[in-house]
């Protein structure tokens, strides 16, 4: 029975160690090849972009963008509100998350959007900088 226990405690430990967190870009920010202002600077990456989180140190965050690729910049250039990024050419925002639901608006490629949660059965509620507020699809977006 203890060996049981504490092979559960392993199991769960290792699946919050590959559990990843969306984080967004506060500001502009360099990101960079390695954990060090030394490194080679790859490009500035834009507020609002949303990245999935791999490693988090004292003061540097390596991150993964929406292509895949890995990158590390500076933990004080991070937001915990979290945007997505439409990854589609167009989508429609809706009322509710039902195909049939009023349109709100339409978003386009690259849009950052506000993630305002997981409305479930592939459905993301979203807040545009405007205000407005609806729904789109999971599969639309980078970032969930």
């Amino acid at each position: 029975m203890r060996h049981l226990a504490i092979s559960l405690l392993l199991l769960l430990a290792t699946q919050a160690a590959f559990a990843f967190d969306f984080v967004s870009v506060a500001e502009p920010a360099v990101l960079y090849d390695a954990n060090s202002l030394k490194a080679k600077k790859l490009f500035v990456a834009t507020r609002y972009l949303p990245l999935e989180q791999v490693v988090v140190l004292e003061n540097w965050v390596k991150v993964r963008d929406n292509s895949g690729k890995l990158f590390w910049l500076e933990k004080r250039n991070l937001s915990s509100k979290r945007y997505v990024m439409v990854t589609v050419p167009s989508t429609d925002v809706r009322r509710s998350p039902d195909e049939a639901a009023g349109l709100v608006f339409k978003a386009t490629q690259q849009l950052g959007l506000e993630w305002l949660g997981n409305a479930g059965s592939g459905w993301v509620k979203v807040r545009h900088a405007d205000g407005s507020t609806g729904y789109l699809k999971s599969n639309d977006v980078w970032g969930d």
